[in-house]
């Protein structure tokens, strides 16, 4: 069987990324794996769903556990996500007992590994998972930079737009 690259499963996540993109949710994406196989995916939706828990991870993760049927994921699971976790997700990915975390783009304001706060070094979780960040990180990092320009730009518009109607 073959053994699939970081690159290659984090293009997965990516994939789901512009899935969320499209439906005018923050574009991140995540994918599952375990024994070489995706075991579920997700991208945000808070949006769409109505549902402020429904980031990536989280989407994932309930796919993942729902094929499964089972609330803890098998000992071998590896998350990929296109940005660093959140404390939210931090605790879920916790709980469903994901052993490794690679993520492409460090979250500087609410990131929950590297950046804002590093939960995992706090010692207080009962599990603790590995994690690697800089996968595709440049591609990751362009993907939320555009969605934030194009979003900013059509509130430009809607503005000026605004503005005319009122003059």
């Amino acid at each position: 069987m073959t053994e699939y690259s970081d690159e290659y499963w984090m293009q997965l996540a990516y994939e789901q990324a512009e899935l969320a993109a499209q439906q005018g949710e923050i574009p991140v994406g995540a994918v599952l794996v375990s024994e070489n196989r995706v075991i579920g995916a997700g991208y945000n939706a808070p949006i769409t769903l109505l549902d402020p828990t429904a980031h990536a991870e989280i989407q994932a993760i309930r796919a993942a556990c729902s094929s499964l049927e089972n609330y803890r994921l098998p000992e071998d699971t590896t998350l990929y996500v296109t940005l660093e976790p959140c404390t939210m997700c931090v605790g879920a990915l916790v709980h469903a007992r994901i052993k490794h975390v690679v993520f492409g783009t460090p979250e500087p304001k609410a990131g929950s590994l590297v950046s804002a706060r590093q939960l995992l070094q706090q010692g207080y979780y009962n599990h603790r998972f590995t994690f690697q960040n800089g996968c595709l990180q440049e591609k990751c990092a362009q993907q939320l930079s555009h969605f934030f320009k194009q979003r900013r730009e059509q509130k430009r518009q809607e503005k000026l737009q605004k503005t005319s109607l009122n003059d």
